[in-house]
């Protein structure tokens, strides 16, 4: 018998010793607030160490020195060596510090401290977060994980409470923070634990490691707060106040085997205070005109209640007073030029939907959560305002209207014109306002330079269209050259075209070339177009006979140029093949019969030189018998 009592006892020892060492974790149930925080500090300036007998390490600082293996800092940077350069963990920190550790190169415990203020027989979570500081591209080799074994143990230091490890935490590429928790339960009597944090790991090319932000808090079970339809919240529209309703405070036993409770009240989240006498596990609210929050907090015995180092509290219950959403701001009527789909838009603040209606009270939905009503319809459509929380409704709708309009009919054209005139162009679309390339704002303006021009034409609907006027110039002649071949008149130009030619102005002829023309005054006439003005020039045709017979026959028997009259002074001489003068006059009327000196000469071919005012003419003739 005394055999099985020691068994028996032996094996609920190492029960108890297996539930004690709990390996890592966090409170399943709900927490209190922190009743110790470690976040050590900010500014630029290293340190101070920490408190004696805290750590066997030796502390630097980390402006002229490094810590290496064995040593620490407490430092808001952390680029030594080739670690990371990053912040320290504690949200909204500015220049926040952490614990910078370089693991020694043996297995040892770097921090021993002593947490007071415990509550006996009370559950509690430790936490803290972690961070490996070697990179994963470190050239140092192989780098070393960080491996951290924490311990919390009572006053005495002689037993534990809880133990876990972090296990192997290896490099990364990038920074990366990593929190751990304990739970554990103080002892009858027992009001502090020691927090002893060892390396499980040697030193060396890495387990370097950064701690930040070390928590205790209560732990307990987890309290929800629901009202009888198990609403978590409540979200009331102003019209609707005040409003109240009771409240039920659920623990579900997951640590404590007792409760006792004390109800609060906060107007911001943030800042509780007790209702005097709300003590149980429901609560009714007064009537409420504003936003309020309550919780309640939790412990298994009255005294534990009124320390915050012993208790724990529950979730949140807010009631929110959800103000009207104000009407929704047009983003203007909408115009619609040629388009037969649109759609008119209103804006409203985040949290708030809008519903579109075809009246501005009442009236048929159209359509629901969107800002943009799309339609194909003329009208006027009217935004609702209706907030996501509590579905409160704006006072008023807001007027949005849209037309459709066809756009204006516009035809290009393309036009000729003479060369050195101008022309009218037309938008050809009265009633409107109009815009030409050329910067005018007539309908109609007058061009002189060929090209493509456009105009905008916008009608009394806001509308626009665009013409395009193609406007081609006909370019006037330029004469090079006319002259006499002989009986035939012709004419060159230097550029080319579809010219028509003419001696009197109105019957006009394709060819440059006048044939079998007599001798005299002529005017030529040389147009581009039947619409355009011709170019004129005048001309005197002087012909001079290629030969003559003087066989006294009575024709052609003279040598005589026709269409000399017309000029001031004229005078003629004929030579033969030696350049012998034979004949010369200054008569307008002269007639040369093929004599010298009286005798006739032989049949063969003359030279002449006529001189017309101020034009010469030279060439060779024959005289034929």
């Amino acid at each position: 018998m005394p055999r099985i009592r020691y068994l028996f006892l032996l094996l609920l020892l190492c029960f108890f010793a297996h539930t004690s060492h709990a390996q890592l974790g966090f409170c399943g149930g709900s927490s209190g607030d922190p009743i110790f925080t470690e976040t050590f500090g900010t500014g630029i300036q290293d340190g101070p160490p920490l408190p004696a007998g805290t750590t066997t390490y030796n502390y630097v600082e980390g402006g002229p020195l490094e810590p290496d293996d064995g040593n620490y800092t407490i430092s808001s940077r952390t680029n030594y060596f080739d670690w990371f350069d990053t912040m320290d963990h504690t949200p909204g920190d500015v220049n926040g510090k952490s614990f910078i550790v370089n693991a020694s190169f043996t297995a040892d415990t770097f921090f021993n401290r002593e947490i007071a203020g415990l509550c006996e027989n009370t559950s509690y979570e430790f936490s803290a977060w972690l961070l490996n500081l070697l990179p994963s591209t470190s050239q140092c080799g192989t780098p070393i994980p960080i491996n951290v074994k924490f311990e919390i143990l009572d006053s005495t230091g002689t037993q534990i409470l809880a133990t876990g490890s972090t296990g192997e935490i290896n490099s990364t590429s990038t920074p990366i923070w990593n929190q751990f928790g304990l739970v554990f339960t103080t002892q009858p009597g027992q009001t502090s634990v020691i927090l002893r944090m060892s390396n499980n790991g040697n030193g060396g090319c890495g387990n370097d490691l950064a701690i930040d932000d070390i928590v205790f808090r209560t732990c307990g079970d987890n309290i929800s707060v629901a009202n009888l339809t198990n609403n978590t919240f409540i979200d009331v529209c102003e019209d609707e106040i005040p409003v109240s309703t009771t409240l039920f405070a659920t623990p579900d036993f997951s640590v404590f085997q007792n409760h006792v409770y004390q109800w609060q009240v906060s107007f911001d989240g943030e800042n509780w205070t007790d209702i005097i006498g709300e003590t149980n596990s429901s609560y009714t609210t007064p009537s409420l005109n504003t936003t309020t929050f309550y919780r309640v907090q939790v412990a298994e015995d009255a005294i534990n209640l009124a320390n915050s180092s012993c208790n724990i509290v529950s979730e949140t219950f807010g009631v929110s007073v959800i103000p009207r959403p104000d009407a929704p701001v047009s983003l203007g009527n909408v115009t619609v030029c040629g388009a037969a789909f649109d759609s008119v838009s209103v804006s409203v603040p985040e949290g708030v939907q809008v519903n579109w209606y075809d009246s501005p009270v009442g009236g048929t939905l159209l359509a629901s959560n969107t800002t943009d009503y799309e339609t194909s319809v003329d009208g006027t459509f009217y935004a609702e305002a209706l907030s996501t929380r509590a579905g409160c409704i704006s006072n008023n709708r807001t007027a949005v209207a849209i037309a459709f309009f066809d756009l204006p009919v516009l035809t290009d054209e393309q036009f000729t014109f003479c060369e050195g005139e101008s022309i009218a162009l037309s938008a050809n679309f009265p009633n409107a306002t109009y815009l030409w390339d050329t910067g005018q704002t007539t309908e109609e303006i007058n061009v002189s330079t060929p090209g493509v021009y456009q105009v905008t034409v916008t009608d009394v609907n806001g509308c626009s269209s665009t013409k395009t006027i193609d406007l081609i110039q006909i370019d006037r002649p330029i004469i090079e050259k006319v002259i006499s071949n002989h009986r035939d008149i012709e004419v060159t130009t230097v550029n080319e075209g579809d010219f028509e030619y003419s001696l009197n102005g109105f019957t006009y002829q394709q060819r440059p070339v006048f044939e079998n023309l007599l001798g005299g005054n002529y005017t030529i006439f040389i147009r581009s177009d039947a619409a355009c003005d011709p170019v004129t020039v005048p001309f005197v045709h002087i012909v001079i006979p290629r030969f003559f017979t003087p066989n006294g026959d009575g024709i052609n028997d003279n040598f005589s140029p026709e269409g000399v009259q017309p000029f001031d002074s004229f005078s003629v001489q004929i030579f033969d093949r030696t350049s012998k003068l034979l004949f010369q006059s200054s008569n307008f009327n002269f007639s040369w019969n093929g004599t010298f000196n009286g005798r006739p000469l032989a049949e063969s071919d003359y030279w002449y030189r006529i001189q017309v005012g101020e034009n010469q003419f030279t060439g060779h003739f024959t005289l034929k018998r």
